[in-house]
């Protein structure tokens, strides 16, 4: 099985992590930090929370592209959290909460780009902006081990933030 890789960073990564970890023909996924400063290396979570590092907390998905392709978690992407939010989802706030798409090759971009040009046509009538970042990956440095898997080890809930699109 040929597999590809995705991430996205949509707020706080518990929550995408969970529904992702549900979709079918979605490999693995794992938390962690990634469009950091240069500067960081191995950031740590509380590194990451001083809003200093420059680190989103982020997604990475392993996926089999013959079962669910790039466009449909895309999709999934875009109505699991709130794109027109700078910096923020629900309660929390700060910049590693932001909203992004981290392309690992030309096609991802052109997708990824395609995809917001089409969910900012949705929003038109509403007056709102998607400000969801479309960038290059960089480095992904997992997470601390609590962090993976959370939700379903702790059996606490995340917010649900609103779906604009709806």
């Amino acid at each position: 099985m040929k597999t590809e890789t995705a991430t996205f960073a949509m707020g706080c990564f518990w929550q995408p992590d969970y529904i992702f970890s549900k979709v079918s023909g979605i490999v693995n996924t794992k938390v962690g930090y990634t469009g950091c400063n240069k500067n960081c290396k191995n950031p740590t979570y509380e590194q990451v929370c001083s809003d200093s590092s420059g680190c989103a907390e982020a997604i990475q998905l392993e996926f089999n592209a013959s079962i669910i392709s790039y466009p449909q978690l895309l999709d999934i992407f875009w109505t699991h959290h709130d794109p027109t939010q700078m910096n923020k989802q629900g309660p929390d706030i700060g910049s590693q909460y932001r909203s992004a798409i981290f392309y690992h090759n030309e096609e991802q971009k052109t997708q990824a780009l395609k995809s917001k040009e089409k969910y900012s046509k949705l929003l038109l009538d509403k007056k709102l902006k998607i400000v969801t970042e479309i960038t290059q990956a960089t480095t992904f440095y997992n997470a601390e081990d609590y962090h993976q898997k959370y939700l379903d080890k702790s059996g606490r809930a995340c917010h649900v933030p609103r779906n604009v699109f709806k």
